[in-house]
């Protein structure tokens, strides 16, 4: 696929109006288990992002991506920033400017191993993994209605966290009383795969 300036600046205008009008919601998730404050941060993040959209936009996609995730690491702060900052500038060290969908597949691989390192987390433990292991999945699997069959994960995936017991982030200080709600980490990470889907599954 090849990212002109045009699409890049769609992506980056679609994930960030993603959590920004989410911000309300995430914060909500949050405050059940949390500090209430992780769409609020998740904003501040990604208002930083949309004020460097020029000088982002005209960068190629891996330099994009580090960027993006270096402002996230810089202004989303809590746990959140450094996972989403590792997340991106993972992804940029192994995708090329115009990746295939193999390209695409094999660098949210390398993102996903780093995020897990980063958080010393795994999937099963209600977290943003929760999310992105089953897109990897997903993608790897390849075929049809590939952009329909993601958007069904993303959604089946964040609403199994439901039923998790937080046992990583100030979450897990909540115990059995973790159970019973969305994680909200998993729910962004939910939102930013679809604000993508929307930009990518229609670009050429």
């Amino acid at each position: 696929m090849n990212f002109d300036l045009a699409l890049k600046e769609h992506l980056i205008r679609a994930l960030a109006d993603a959590m920004i009008a989410h911000a309300d919601e995430l914060s909500d998730l949050d405050r059940a288990i949390g500090d209430g404050d992780h769409g609020l941060n998740m904003k501040r993040g990604f208002e930083a992002v949309l004020g460097d959209l020029d000088r982002l936009a005209g960068k190629p996609l891996p330099e994009l991506l580090y960027a993006l995730g270096t402002h996230l690491v810089m202004k989303v702060g809590g746990a959140s920033g450094p996972l989403y900052g590792t997340l991106f500038m993972a992804l940029a060290k192994d995708i090329p400017a115009a990746p295939s969908l193999a390209d695409a597949t094999r660098a949210f691989g390398s993102a996903l191993a780093a995020v897990k390192a980063r958080g010393k987390s795994d999937v099963g433990q209600k977290t943003m993994l929760d999310v992105l292991a089953p897109a990897l999945a997903v993608l790897a699997e390849g075929g049809n209605d590939l952009s329909s069959r993601l958007r069904r994960s993303t959604k089946d995936a964040s609403e199994a966290t439901r039923p998790m017991k937080a046992v990583r982030g100030r979450a897990s200080f909540l115990g059995e009383r973790s159970i019973g709600h969305i994680d909200p980490g998993a729910r962004s990470s939910a939102l930013l795969i679809n604000a993508a889907l929307d930009v990518l599954g229609t670009a050429s």
